[in-house]
């Protein structure tokens, strides 16, 4: 399945490609040339091994900032451009704090590490502050009946995401190798920050999921007689490993329901399917149940972490399935408990 093009940001205006070189501009032909600034970045961002999502980003974020002062070089510019162009996202564009600071880690990471410029100048730029707001998260009943509402491969995928305490790409990028039915767990490879972990797999769903991997492997096989049968693999474990691509180990739990052809390899390959896939899902699902409440597959993630805390789980046990580096994060689901905020019980229900 192809990826979908980037979704247009509100500065969408600011993604058209920069014009190629006049005729005779350039002598010499591309080998003589030196990489242009964007291709820096992404070398630079390679070389250090930040997720695809990242890089995208990134390369993003900087094209906008060149645009956005009439496409002069970075090296012309200093930090009240920079100043410039983030209050422009807050004051004109109305972006979000955690968006302004993901273009500031962009600019940031240009001057400091592709241009190897010093930025002592940067100190003084501000970084937005993120407003603290609660997770949204569902009853034991809400959640049974947006599962409900669901059906097929989302449901199977969704009831994992909350099973297991999951983020959905984290989810939609499982590979078979990774599911452990004999110790009822979950290995989530890569996670937030490339950091491995292991949570758990529920019991209830394994039968469903036993069924689904059946189907996905007799579909795996029917590929291979295709020639095709391929997945990606990370980093370069496709040079150690020259066979695994098509070995059923490594194939996705979740593939995509079509085919695409890798540009640089020729290999007709099956992606996991989008994660707009079960977002939609979810919403439509959610709606469907009559719940008036802004869910999401990551409301199946804090409802996961929320219902164990109600069960008398340990919070330290609690932030190691989910992968928080602080446990600090992991209480921000002590003020949702279904006891009142901070498990205090209201005096107006307390009996005379």
């Amino acid at each position: 399945m192809r990826q979908p093009p980037p979704r247009s940001s509100a500065l969408s205006g600011a993604l058209i490609p920069f014009p190629r070189p006049a005729a005779g501009q350039a002598s010499g032909g591309e080998a003589t040339r030196a990489p242009r600034l964007l291709d820096r970045v992404r070398g630079v961002l390679r070389a250090r091994h930040y997720s695809p999502r990242t890089e995208q980003s990134y390369v993003g974020w900087i094209r906008r900032f060149i645009l956005f002062h009439g496409r002069r070089h970075p090296d012309e510019l200093g930090e009240p451009e920079i100043t410039g162009f983030l209050s422009a996202l807050a004051t004109e564009r109305h972006l979000s704090a955690s968006t302004q600071n993901q273009a500031l880690a962009a600019l940031l990471f240009l001057y400091q590490v592709v241009l190897n410029r010093e930025i002592a100048w940067l100190a003084g730029v501000v970084h937005a502050k993120r407003p603290e707001r609660l997770p949204v998260v569902l009853s034991r009943g809400e959640i049974t009946a947006v599962l409900t509402a669901m059906k097929g491969v989302e449901r199977l995928c969704a009831s994992l995401i909350y099973g297991a305490g999951l983020r959905v790409l984290e989810a939609l990028q499982v590979r078979v190798k990774e599911v452990d039915f004999a110790g009822q767990q979950l290995i989530v490879r890569d996670g937030k920050g490339r950091k491995d972990r292991v949570t758990l797999l529920p019991s209830s769903l394994q039968p469903a999921l036993r069924t689904h991997l059946e189907r996905m492997r007799e579909q795996h096989q029917s590929d291979l007689s295709a020639g095709a049968g391929f997945v990606q693999l990370p980093d370069a474990l496709r040079v150690k490993y020259p066979s695994a691509p098509r070995e059923w180990p490594w194939q996705w739990v979740f593939p995509a329901t079509r085919h695409y052809v890798d540009r640089d390899t020729g290999e007709r390959r099956r992606h996991h399917l989008h994660e707009t896939v079960i977002q939609r899902a979810v919403r439509r699902a959610a709606l469907a149940a009559g719940i008036p409440k802004p869910v999401s597959p990551h409301s199946l993630r804090h409802s996961f972490a929320t219902h164990l805390l109600e069960s008398g789980s340990d919070i330290r046990t609690i932030q190691q399935l989910l992968g928080h580096k602080d446990v600090s994060t992991t209480m921000i689901y002590t003020h949702v408990l279904r006891r009142g905020p901070l498990g205090v019980q209201s005096p107006l229900d307390r009996p005379s």
